[in-house]
This record gives structure tokens, sequence and C-alpha cells, in this order.
């Protein structure tokens, strides 16, 4: 019986997800005006894309910040997160050597203050956004929700974050801003600019996805399962880490997002039920 009303509820959702209509705006400059006046490098890397469901309301939805070593790469919206449901934010950022870290962290705080400040006027839920992305993008959603004065600036608290879910986000200084210092990216440094540096135990819930130990980038895996420990003797008691065997750094993505989206349903059932029981 339990198994029918699974399916039966997950062909209702289908169904569901199967009559929404989606939209799309492109370039969207989520810093102001006079900010993009005064640097052409910022009017031209920090924009971002909205993809959302147009006939739905109350929507969750998911930052996702693009990997690429905060040197390449730019703003997507990945297929995988498409027509589920939820609306699904693309962040550009300024790169490294053209910009020097606190830079492009600040960037993505500020692309995720827009959504906060702006995602109502779309029909979504400001207290169900969900912040993911890959390798640099995972490092980047960790800093500006753990590191709390990133959206402080924007007079946001950080555990208004729904969820955190990096994939092979570095949790040690990344090796960019390593390499901006001279620093080889085989040293590992933990300081201000290090996820790990701000564990605590009020931060929002955190799923870390990482690809195969003996597979992934340099030390990768065992980061984040540096970060999944320490984050619990800091008493936080929502933290997990799932390592996706056979998988390699770049492959990891692919088995990933489902992981992502199973997480950001079941954080999304949680508050109903919790409305529901109040």
């Amino acid at each position: 019986m339990k198994k029918l009303i699974i399916l039966l509820l997950f062909i209702s959702t289908s169904a569901a997800q199967a009559q929404l209509k989606y939209k799309r705006e492109l370039n969207i400059p989520y810093y102001t005006e006079s900010a993009n006046m005064k640097d052409d490098y910022i009017a031209k890397q920090c924009r971002l894309d909205i993809y959302y469901p147009k006939n739905k309301k109350s929507f969750a939805t998911i930052v996702w910040f693009h990997g690429g070593g905060l040197t390449g790469g730019g703003k997507e919206i990945p297929q995988a997160l498409m027509d589920k449901g939820y609306a699904v934010i693309g962040v550009g950022y300024r790169l490294s050597p053209m910009a020097k870290a606190p830079a492009y962290i600040e960037d993505a705080a500020a692309a995720v203050a827009w959504a906060f400040k702006r995602i109502a006027q779309y029909g979504g839920d400001p207290g169900q956004i969900y912040l993911s992305g890959h390798s640099a993008g995972g490092y980047l959603a960790m800093m500006i929700t753990l590191d709390k004065k990133y959206l402080a600036k924007y007079e946001i608290d950080a555990n208004l974050v729904a969820g955190l879910i990096p994939f092979s986000g570095q949790c040690i200084t990344h090796f960019t801003v390593r390499n901006e210092r001279g620093i080889k990216d085989t040293q590992p440094v933990i300081d201000e600019y290090s996820p790990l540096f701000w564990v605590r135990a009020d931060a929002p819930p955190m799923l870390l996805i990482t690809g195969d130990a003996e597979k992934e980038l340099l030390g990768r895996y065992e980061e984040n399962a540096y970060m999944l420990r320490m984050m619990k003797l800091a008493g936080h008691r929502n933290t997990s880490l799932f390592q996706l065997q056979g998988f390699d750094h770049g492959g990891m993505a692919v088995p990933a997002f489902p992981l992502l989206l199973k997480e950001v349903a079941a954080r999304q059932q949680q508050v109903k039920t919790l409305n529901h029981s109040e």
C-alpha cells in the first residue's frame, strides 16, 4: 500500500509539472546601474539568467553557480534542473585574473541578494532559495552561506538560505585564491577564504556531494569529509555527504543533479508539514 501511495504521488506530481509553462529571461544585471556604469567588467560579467514557471506560485528557487576554477566558464541553467517546477537562476561572476578575491565571492552574494529581493515578483517564495554549483560554484555557494558578512551587506541573514548543496566544492581556501598569492595548489590553506574556516552550528542544512575519492580533483573528497566532521563537531545537525563512486570531478555532476532535486523536494515537504501542523 505504501509503495502504491508513493507511486500515485509521483504520477500526480509529474502530471502537474507537465502542465507548467516556463519562461526564460536573460542577462539581467544584479548590481545597481551605478555600479555597472563605473566598471565595464562588472557590467559584462555580473548578470544572471532566470528560468521559472509562469503559472505556479510560491515555487522554490535554485541558484546555480557555474564551475571553471574561478578563471573560466559562464552562467548556465543546467538542463537537468529545468521543467521540475522550480525557478533556476544561472549566475555569471567576475573571474581571475581580471578580478581577485574577494570580488567573485562578493558577486555571488550580490546575485543571491537579488534573488531574495526579486523572486517574489516572479511568483517564487523567498523562503525557499537553495544554493548550488559545481566545483568553483560550490565553493562560492558555501562561502556566502557560511561567512555571513557577504549577505549581511545586503541586510540578508545567510541563515535564510533554505539549503546548501555544493557539487565537489573546495572546502579549504580555493586554489585560485592561493594562486593569486603565489601559493601552489598542493599547499593546503585554511583562512578567511576557506568555507572550513566558517563552520558553525546554526548554518542552513547542507548536503555535500563529491565524486569518487580516488578520481576527484586533488583531495576534494577528503576536504568535504573534513567539512562534514567539523560541522558536526561545531554542533550542526544537518550536514550530510554523498560520495559518488566511479565518477571523477567533471563527471560527478550528472548523477549529482537528482540528489539535488531530491534534497529540494524533501526540504519543501518539511516546510509543508510544518505549516500544516501549526
